[in-house]
Parts: structure tokens; sequence; C-alpha cells
């Protein structure tokens, strides 16, 4: 039987072997655990699904290789079976499509589909190869997207190709402000790449960024350690380059006074200490988490997202937190933030940052959302800007609570504890004069808080 790298999520591609638990010519139970995997966003533990011997490993630790790859062979005989031979692979490999041109004719209907006709199949289908194309490669038996590109047809009816999507997705282009120069207006290769282009010399793009081996030789004659990217560093820094380049931020900060919601946060921990062992203990952010999930109910218009061609607007409010873990950020969801209380909110934003933490968090529990919230006031930092996490329309960057002076009642000057809080947002759905509505109606909802907990 072959063992297969795992999908953990639809926009995961690959895997990185971490750990084995088993080695070749140990006798393996179902459920027994054989390998541990990281992707750029989590870490499971793959248990065997069969009883056997494992016969072959095909991946060691530190090797990559795409989901549905063959990374090891467990036999019920203990012999290692004859249609892996010569398929194992080292960690480099891994990563090397296979060249076969038997292989190559037999996934050309879904590498590069007929784009007209009636006959074209959908996006997704996937011929089986005749006999005469030649078997598959074991090390590759199994291929699933790598990730969805979005529908062949936009909602005014307009065709896209397959290569397209791909291409649109992979460089941000906007396919509903496209106009298709193929058969029938559909939108093919070339509009896209044009579109790209244009972008990047609007973004002043006409100089390509420096290669690798060209920073690294403006130090040679300093000392540095090179530090390999694990894989959530490199998604973190391929998503926020592309946030930053295709959604078009804005800014809004505010200082809100937060004397009524720390005094709030007092009186509901020390009731939790009457009843002996505490039920739960809020921090100031469990408040901003339910604060922020109140405004956006207020403020329906910016409880919504950009989907490319339409806007979503939702009826609950589910919100991202930002999490810091040792070699990256986790942003996992709190979904109907509206309907919980402060305490729930508390209990779950600690189970859910320990598996952001542990790297067990499962893809369910950090995809989606509407908004988010990046907390560095334990930090000390008084203000700062937050790149908004797509598929978010906003996220709100919290500073510290400082005493500050302020003006009192009769004018007379009074210390007050306030907060420096900066709202970025996502100028295609939250235009300035609703994100205004919406950080005020937050100022108003974290100032007089009482009215969100009952």
């Amino acid at each position: 039987m072959n063992v297969l790298m795992p999908q953990l999520g639809e926009t995961v591609a690959e895997g990185k072997i971490t750990k084995w638990f088993k080695s070749v010519g140990d006798v393996v139970q179902a459920g027994d655990l054989l390998f541990e995997i990281e992707t750029d966003k989590t870490s499971m533990e793959v248990p065997a699904v069969e009883d056997g011997t494992l016969t072959d490993i095909h991946l060691q630790v530190g090797a990559v290789a795409p989901v549905g790859a063959v990374v090891a062979m467990i036999s019920a005989n203990g012999v290692s079976g004859t249609a892996t031979a010569g398929s194992a692979a080292s960690p480099s490999g891994a990563k090397t499509a296979n060249k076969d041109p038997n292989l190559e004719a037999a996934l050309s209907g879904y590498g590069a589909m007929p784009t007209e006709g009636p006959q074209a199949p959908s996006r997704g289908s996937l011929v089986a190869p005749s006999p005469t194309q030649g078997a598959l490669d074991p090390f590759f038996e199994v291929r699933t997207p790598a990730r969805n590109y979005g529908p062949a047809r936009l909602s005014g009816g307009t065709l896209i190709t397959p290569l397209a999507r791909r291409l649109a997705d992979e460089k941000g282009v906007d396919l509903g402000a496209l106009t298709g120069s193929g058969g029938r207006g559909r939108i093919v290769a070339a509009d896209v790449m044009a579109a790209a282009s244009s972008a990047a010399v609007h973004r002043g793009q006409l100089v390509p960024a420096e290669s690798k081996s060209n920073i690294v030789a403006l130090y040679q004659d300093v000392e540095f350690e090179e530090v390999p990217l694990s894989g959530m560093r490199s998604t973190i820094a391929r998503r926020l380059v592309d946030a930053k380049q295709t959604i078009p931020h804005f800014y809004l900060s505010a200082d809100i006074r937060v004397d009524a919601l720390l005094e709030l946060r007092k009186q509901a921990n020390d009731a939790a200490l009457r009843t002996g062992e505490p039920a739960y203990k809020l921090s100031v952010n469990d408040l901003i988490i339910k604060g922020l999930g109140a405004a956006l109910q207020r403020v329906p218009a910016a409880n919504a997202v950009w989907a490319g061609d339409r806007i979503l607007r939702f009826k609950r409010s589910d919100i991202g937190v930002a999490v810091s873990v040792d070699d990256g950020l986790f942003t996992p969801v709190i979904r109907d933030v509206d309907r919980k209380s402060p305490s729930h909110i508390s209990f779950e934003m600690k189970e859910l940052a320990a598996r952001a933490r542990a790297k067990k968090l499962l893809p369910a529990q950090y995809t989606g959302g509407v908004s988010a919230i990046s907390n560095l006031g334990m930090y000390g930092t008084r203000q700062f800007t937050a790149i908004i996490n797509p598929p978010h329309s906003s996220i709100l960057a919290v500073g510290a609570v400082e005493r500050r002076p302020t003006e009192g009642p009769h004018g007379r000057p009074v210390f007050a504890s306030m907060m420096s809080v900066t709202l970025s947002c996502d100028h295609r759905v939250i235009d300035g004069a609703l994100g205004a509505r919406l950080l005020e109606t937050l100022r108003a909802v974290l100032e007089d808080p009482i009215a969100m907990v009952v």
C-alpha cells in the first residue's frame, strides 16, 4: 500500500517531512503514527491506515513533496512492492516535475485544456491515460489541483481560460476589470499578462528587484548567518507582498478612552475569583474582539469582503486575531463573535492561540473571516498600521493603553486611560466615510462597553 502526502486544506499544495516515528522494517498497525509533516500553516502526525510492514521510505526528514506524492510503502507480506522500484526520491527531487513524455501526454488535458468549441472539458477534469500512454510514475501517483483559481465564467457571462485564471491569481489581476481579446470575448492569458505589466509600470517596478546573489555580494566582507526560509515565512512574505500591492489600503486612526472598559474587565475577573477557582480571566484583547464584532453588526456595510467581481456581505461577524509564533504568525478566526460572551471568546482565544503556537490549527480554524485584530500593546507600542490579510477587508491595529492628560469636566485637565488604534481598510469594499463610521462605532462601543455584554 502506498502512503501518500495528505491534503491539509484546499490551498495547501505541499508538505515537509519533519519527523519519522517508524523505520524501514518496522511492523505497523492501523492507527500507529508513521511520520509528521509541516505545511505553511500547521503540523500534523500521519497515522497508518492498514496493518503491515514499512518496506520503503521515499522521503527523509527535511524533504518537501506535493500533495498526493508517495511518501512510503507498507506491505502486508513485508516485501517491497515492484511498483515503487527506482522511485525513491531525494529531498530535492521531491519538488522536481516528472519529465516522462508519456506522462506529460496523459496530463496534457489538465494543464492545457482546449479553450474553444463545445467539447472543451470543464476545469479540474482529468482524462485517464490509455494503456498505450504508459503507466504513471508511482511517486506522482495522485495529482490534485494545488488550489482553486476561481470560476470559468464571470457573473456577466464572460468566459476565462484556465491559464488566464491561474495567472490572474498569481499576479493579483482583477478579472472583472478586463476585456477579453479571445474568441467570443473570452479572457485569455495575454489579457492578464498585459494588465499585470501595466500594473507593474504604474507601481514603478520597471527595474527588477535585486537578485539573491547581488544582495549577498553587498555583504561579502561582513560576517552573517544564512537562515533558510520556513514554509510559513515564505507564505507570509508572498501573501503580504501581494496584499500590499493589490489591495488599495487606507488608514484611519483614533484615540479611545478605555477607563470604563478596564473597570468592566476588573469587575468581571473579580466576580470570577469570588467563585473559588476562576472560571475565566478576561483580557483587554478579548473585549476588543467583542467590541469589533459588535461594531461590524452596527455598520453592516463594512461586514463584507471583496470577491473579484462582487462584494460579499455577511450576517455574522467572524474576526481573526494575529498570534505570534516562533517563525512567523497565525491568524486564527473566531466565528460568530457578535453572538458570544466575552468569557466564551476568552476561552476560545486561549485554545486557538495554544494550537497556533503548537502548529496544530486545522484549516477551518484559520480560513475565512471578515476583519482581524493585531495587538502590539503588550510590547509598549503606542501606534502602528497593519497590512490587511486577504480575504479580509480590514484589520485593526491596537496600541498600548497609556495614562494621558485630557480635558475633563468644566475644562479642567484630568488623566485618562487612552488607547490608540488604526483601522486599515480595503478601499474596494470600505470607502472613507464608511470606514470612519466603523471606527467611530467601535470607539462608542469600547467607551461604553456595558451595552455589548448585556
